[in-house]
């Protein structure tokens, strides 16, 4: 097991650079956990004293609203961090959204107060561990520009810019609820979009035509 661990921290990115002692020590403070598609990992405000990243498959960061409505963040990909980190003074970490797995998935835990310790106290994996914190912080800030700057044009657009094989996985009906569009909408906003050149659909896929002129949908509101 602690070989496969071994090798599976060797593969992620965020840890490319530590040294062979340096990489025996971080086994030893980690661990696996396979989890089913549809499992839940984590509740919001819940407290874990783990460091968690996605080795394979995928989990998706929601809120539910007063209504009981799911209300999507953002999904997690492979080789990227799960937990959210606010603060470096405690040794437990706070999840701020709730955590589901969308397709049968793999994480790799670590010890977070050992992590601190043996890591970010000696001044180990600082930076990597700051570009995970603003690359998720550059996720909330695309959701705030979607829904209170983007219409629905500018909505699809960006979707389908950033991610067009999500966007080809999903049903239409969970894009419209991920976007808050009616699946209508969407439907207007892809026909006028093929019309335009922009994009092609074959066989219900989205194909990108013309990229550049697909992220001027949603870079030029932002520019207004």
């Amino acid at each position: 097991m602690k070989l496969a661990i071994k090798s599976i921290i060797h593969s992620l990115e965020f840890f490319i650079n530590l040294s062979e002692d340096e990489l025996e020590n971080l086994v030893a403070i980690s661990s696996l956990k396979n989890y089913n598609n549809s499992s839940l990992l984590h509740y919001e405000k819940s407290q874990s004293d783990k460091l968690l990243f996605l080795v394979k498959g995928l989990a998706k960061a929601y809120k539910i609203d007063k209504h009981e409505n799911e209300i999507f963040l953002y999904y997690i990909y492979k080789n990227h961090m799960i937990s959210e980190i606010s603060s470096l003074k405690n040794d437990h970490l706070t999840f701020y959204s709730n955590i589901t797995f969308v397709e049968n998935s793999q994480v790799l835990s670590i010890e977070y107060k050992a992590f601190k310790k043996h890591f970010l106290d000696r001044s180990l994996l600082c930076l990597e561990l700051a570009n995970e914190v603003i690359r998720q912080s550059k996720l909330l800030q695309d959701l705030v520009r979607r829904e209170f700057i983007f219409n629905s044009v500018a909505k699809v657009a960006m979707m389908l810019h950033s991610d067009v094989v999500m966007f080809n996985q999903l049903k239409r009906s969970d894009v419209s609820l991920m976007l808050h569009i009616q699946p209508s909408t969407l439907s207007r906003v892809l026909n006028r979009l093929k019309n335009n050149g922009i994009i092609d659909i074959v066989s219900g896929k989205v194909i990108i035509l013309r990229p550049k002129e697909l992220k001027q949908l949603y870079e030029g509101l932002e520019d207004e």
